[in-house]
């Protein structure tokens, strides 16, 4: 196998495209610990991005490991094209043995363990917990998924993505309730991208004989899932505007607004399971528009209230 062929199979099993979101959002949660604390630190943010990067890489690859053997039944689709920059699942072609996906996973484990290190304490020791957590509820979903009568995995592994920004705040800060208003606002938005992202991949979650949202209730039921978790998330966005990131926030923010509801509407009127795949990237349009609204309101706060 040659360089480029097995660095193309290394860029798929880390979906390196949309690597950067992921730091982003990071330290988008650090930078609202900054501002509520009047500090400001370029070495921390320059830790906590790659913290944030290698955590997020390591659950990547995580996640293949846990699915190569599902993931044996599937048909390569538009699905995989999107989410994989060389349009493979390396494992399961055999571009990547199951032993250097190992080897990569420690690597990425033991950055990202290095690096909290340097963080103070008690930070570090929360963001050990969190680490700890995120992987286990993401082993959580990927198995749990398999075999439920209930949608557990999904209302429980997909925390695994909320407190992505709750960790990148206690990088800096502590516990208060700037942390409720992060969960309730990326909560519900991570449960309806999961059921935009399993409609997109509908036919093969069928293949793999998955218990995803499109598999228990049915691909109406799907629409209706995305539809109410998206507008709830849309109401607790703009409670966190209002309460703790202020007005440039509120015109990032409306225009995700805007990106989600025409996206529903859409996604109503055309049922479909290549509709949804079509709306996928609005979905994570909107998300880094969130992220960057999240940043510059901390960098220029200008709040409701005086």
């Amino acid at each position: 196998m040659t360089f480029k062929t097995k660095l193309k199979a290394y860029l798929d099993l880390t979906r390196a495209h949309f690597a950067i979101v992921w730091p982003l959002l990071f330290i988008s949660g650090l930078l609202i610990a900054f501002r509520e604390n009047n500090y400001f630190s370029l070495p921390l943010l320059i830790t906590v991005f790659f913290i944030g990067l290698f955590g997020f890489e390591a659950g990547m690859v995580l996640n293949d490991i846990i699915d190569r053997k599902v993931d044996k039944l599937v048909n390569e689709n538009e699905y995989t094209r999107y989410w994989r920059p060389f349009k493979e699942r390396p494992l399961t072609s055999g571009a990547v043995s199951i032993q250097e996906a190992l080897i990569i996973f420690i690597i990425f484990i033991g950055i990202t363990l290095g690096l909290i290190a340097t963080l103070p304490f008690p930070n570090n020791l929360y963001l050990y917990i969190i680490m700890i957590y995120a992987y286990s509820a993401e082993t959580f979903y990927n198995k749990k998924k398999v075999n439920q009568k209930f949608p557990f995995a999904q209302l429980i592994g997909r925390t695994d993505l909320t407190v992505f920004l709750v960790a990148g705040y206690l990088c800096y800060g502590h516990f208060s309730i700037t942390i409720a208003f992060l969960m309730l606002f990326l909560y519900p938005w991570a449960q309806a991208h999961l059921g935009i992202n399993d409609l997109g991949d509908y036919e093969n979650d069928k293949a793999k004989n998955l218990k995803t949202i499109t598999i228990l209730y049915g691909i109406k039921g799907n629409v209706k899932w995305i539809a109410y978790f998206t507008l709830i998330n849309i109401g607790f966005a703009f409670l966190l505007v209002v309460f703790k990131l202020g007005m440039i926030a509120l015109i990032g923010f409306s225009l995700s607004f805007i990106i989600l509801i025409t996206a529903n509407i859409t996604l109503i009127k055309n049922q479909t399971s290549d509709t949804a795949l079509k709306l996928l990237p609005r979905y994570h349009a909107s998300l880094l528009i969130y992220i960057l609204s999240i940043i510059f309101s901390s960098i220029l706060p200008i709040p409701f209230f005086p």
